[in-house]
């Protein structure tokens, strides 16, 4: 009788795991109540910037590292001096431990404005870094329709790449691209709203923005109209005050831009971190199809005719810098 209970109770006891060890990990994810979501691969990305001047590229490139989304191959520095702003670039990727990511410098260009954050550039060694225009054509042949590049600055790197070689350009997945300006200009000292403007990185280099626009390579562009996205004195206390060697770096850079800067006011406009967030969250900034023209005074005028352009007129400020803090503030 003993021996009964005990094999009934073992019996009991097993019943259980049999039925688990039969069940599908389908069935298993159900009668848990969870399913894992399928965890896509970074993107491949380059990012084509003229850090130096203005702040909001040294933000963006902040949100690019903070974006497990983005698999940056390379950073390519656009415009007047690119050697030293690519030894900008890498006294920025040396403090937060990303030395591993290449530097690659650009077209140099003539200009005549003021590399606010040149003090910072300065501490770090020279070197010579490979050509920005051969380093973006390499990997994109290395990643063939896979590729997005990160366009932030004038573009003379890409007007070079089309140039030089335009069935590999061709080969790029997208172009993320801010600049432009097509309901908005810039806005007025006191928030007023004005028409369209020419906008810097167009205005620098309008046949680059034109020779991209007829490359076949589809441009996403986040112009004045949804990028002028200001950080305010609390959101940039919470970044100053955060502690991290990354916004650290964002401290340093900023105060030079301010007093390297006549007549700045000290609220940064986040114009290009704008782009970058395009690209790992496109749903904050929708866009529609357009087919622009660009002049060569740099303004760019929606036309009839076939889209050449998918523009984001309109973005959403409030998310847009929930998730910018969050990254480059949050815990």
């Amino acid at each position: 009788m003993a021996a009964m209970k005990i094999a009934r109770w073992i019996l009991a006891l097993a019943a259980p795991m049999l039925v688990l060890g039969a069940m599908t990990p389908a069935k298993l994810r159900g009668a848990a109540g969870q399913t894992p979501q399928a965890v896509a691969a970074p993107q491949p990305v380059i990012l084509d910037t003229d850090i130096g001047d203005d702040i909001d590229d040294a933000f963006a490139l902040a949100l690019a590292l903070r974006s497990p989304e983005l698999k940056i191959l390379g950073v390519v520095t656009a415009y007047g001096d690119t050697e030293l702003r690519a030894r900008l670039v890498d006294r920025y990727l040396t403090a937060v431990g990303r030395s591993d990511i290449p530097v690659a410098a650009g077209v140099a260009t003539p200009h005549s404005n003021a590399m606010t954050q040149a003090a910072y550039a300065l501490r770090e060694p020279a070197l010579v870094h490979a050509d920005g225009v051969a380093f973006l054509l390499e990997q994109i042949r290395a990643h063939p329709g896979e590729l997005t590049l990160i366009a932030i600055g004038p573009l003379f790197n890409v007007q070079a790449a089309i140039e030089r070689d335009p069935a590999t350009f061709r080969q790029l997945k997208r172009v993320v691209l801010m600049g432009g300006s097509i309901e908005r200009g810039y806005d007025g000292p006191h928030g007023e709203r004005r028409p369209p403007d020419a906008e810097w990185n167009i205005l620098r280099d309008p046949a680059g923005a034109k020779a991209l626009l007829a490359s076949g390579v589809p441009v996403f562009m986040m112009p004045l109209d949804s990028t002028q996205i200001h950080l305010e004195e609390a959101e940039r206390e919470r970044i100053f005050a955060h502690g991290s060697a990354l916004t650290d770096q964002l401290t340093l850079l900023y105060h030079q831009w301010r007093a390297g800067t006549d007549g700045h006011p000290p609220t940064p406009t986040l114009f290009d971190p704008v782009a970058v967030t395009y690209a790992i969250r496109p749903d904050l900034c929708p866009v529609k199809l357009m087919h622009l023209e660009v002049d060569d005074k740099g303004f760019t005028r929606p036309v009839q005719g076939s889209p050449n352009a998918q523009v984001c007129l309109q973005s959403n400020e409030k998310e847009f810098l929930g998730l910018f803090l969050g990254r480059i503030a949050g815990q």
